[in-house]
């Protein structure tokens, strides 16, 4: 059984981690202003696993990977952030961003099913209506906005979806894997191998095309370097950090819901930063995500009375 202070700190860093990616959209907007997708992951990563290793450098900060799964960990790795980030990319090149948004919402029904079939994680009949609820409060926003998805997009469609899949795996794969290792040893592998190939990629395509001067032009920008330093330490190492915790704590599938909130916190950035109206439909939406999220989260009462049994948790 979790103490209750652990459980606490599993929820204070599930919403920290949504309340990031929810403002993460802005600060990419103004990164792929002066930098295309794949240099932008490129200086993301890079800066997010060199904050990393200051304090593994320093000993403060204690990796073991010796006798541990470390095959397992790069599979983790290839799913999230390569195979999320790629798929997201290049789904995007075929499709809109409501329509990723749309189907980015459907993450914690795949979490769902991927957890119940490889962790045997139990959920009831309400935490199921629950999570089904978060993502039509997304769905409901996009839709009344008039976005909706385009299905002769069947290429993009198809490359979001598997983002959405690819981020449901990690989920379901690290909550496995963090029996073995702990959030930092998860977090310090999947950051070095984003940055690894991420940058390979970038750099190779430079030098084949003979703009390796460009790579680095973006860093002349002071808003390119505040989106990254944004990207890389918050967006990055943050809320892997965090997420990686949480998973170590929680079922996959109670935290994945959890995802649909970074809506909400996107919403209100959109006003309160850019001025952006706030409707009628906003606000049920809204409601009906926190709503979702609320109720995927809450113990039944009679999970309340009869303790369950204990579970690892890394």
């Amino acid at each position: 059984m979790l103490l209750p202070q652990e459980k606490k700190l599993a929820y204070a860093m599930v919403v920290v981690n949504a309340s990031i990616i929810g403002l993460s959209f802005l600060f990419t907007k103004m990164a792929l202003e002066h930098a295309s997708p794949i240099d932008t992951l490129a200086f993301r990563f890079a800066l997010s696993f060199a904050v990393m290793s200051i304090p593994v450098l320093l000993g403060q900060v204690k990796l073991q990977y010796r006798g541990k799964p470390t095959g397992q960990a790069l599979l983790l790795a290839a799913a999230y952030p390569l195979g999320f980030f790629t798929f997201q990319t290049y789904g995007l090149k075929h499709a809109s961003s409501s329509e990723g948004g749309i189907l980015y919402a459907f993450t914690p029904v795949l979490t769902l099913l991927l957890a119940s079939v490889f962790l045997k994680e139990a959920t009831t009949l309400r935490q199921k209506l629950s999570i089904f609820l978060s993502v039509f409060g997304v769905v409901f926003i996009f839709t009344m906005k008039g976005s909706g998805i385009d299905w002769s997009n069947v290429t993009g469609i198809l490359l979001l979806f598997l983002s959405g899949l690819a981020f449901a795996g990690y989920s379901v794969l690290a909550r496995s894997l963090l029996r073995t290792f702990s959030p930092a040893e998860i977090t310090y592998l999947t950051l070095g191998v984003g940055f690894a190939a991420f940058s390979a990629v970038a750099l190779a395509g430079h030098a084949a095309a003979g703009t390796l001067g460009s790579f680095v032009a973006p860093l002349a920008s002071g808003g390119f370097l505040v989106s990254i330093g944004y990207l890389g330490i918050l967006s990055s190492l943050v809320t892997a950090l965090t997420a990686n915790y949480a998973l170590s704590k929680m079922e996959a599938s109670r935290m994945s819901v959890f995802s649909n909130l970074s809506v909400v916190v996107s919403l209100a950035a959109g006003a309160l930063i850019l001025g952006e109206n706030i409707t009628w439909y906003h606000a049920i939406g809204s409601a009906l995500i926190l709503a979702g999220v609320t109720g995927a989260n809450m113990r039944s009462r009679r999970n309340k009375a009869k303790p369950r049994a204990a579970t690892p948790t890394g």
